[in-house]
């Protein structure tokens, strides 16, 4: 059975969103969902659940390491911008010839419909 606009909206009108509640942390002021772990600090009922400093300063000694480790890789190759450069004369000349046309059509089967008798 159909039902009217007002009807529909009556039923959707406990549909709506409502704002998240926040608890403040008692160690750092932050803003943090209730009953979970600060993410600023990691505190959580008064006392340090994670220590997120050191956590924070892992990561970055392994990015830094990594960004280390990409660094010297690609000090031991050849740098690309010199490969680039050379080539870059050729390649204008290139650009300026024509293409040849490919056939598309020849790279996909052509499927046909079989007429119902």
């Amino acid at each position: 059975m159909r039902h009217t606009r007002a009807h529909t909206a009556n039923r959707r009108s406990h549909h709506a969103l409502k704002a998240a509640n926040l608890s403040t942390c008692a160690n750092c002021g932050s803003q943090h969902r209730p009953h979970h772990m600060c993410l600023n600090c990691g505190f959580y009922n008064g006392r340090q659940v994670m220590d997120l400093t050191s956590m924070k300063a892992k990561r970055d000694a392994r990015i830094k390491a990594k960004e280390d480790r990409i660094k010297t890789d690609l000090g031991a190759q050849e740098p690309i911008t010199d490969v680039h450069s050379e080539h870059k004369d050729s390649a204008d000349k290139d650009m300026h010839k024509e293409a040849p046309e490919k056939n598309v059509a020849s790279k996909r089967p052509v499927r046909r419909r079989e007429s119902k008798g």
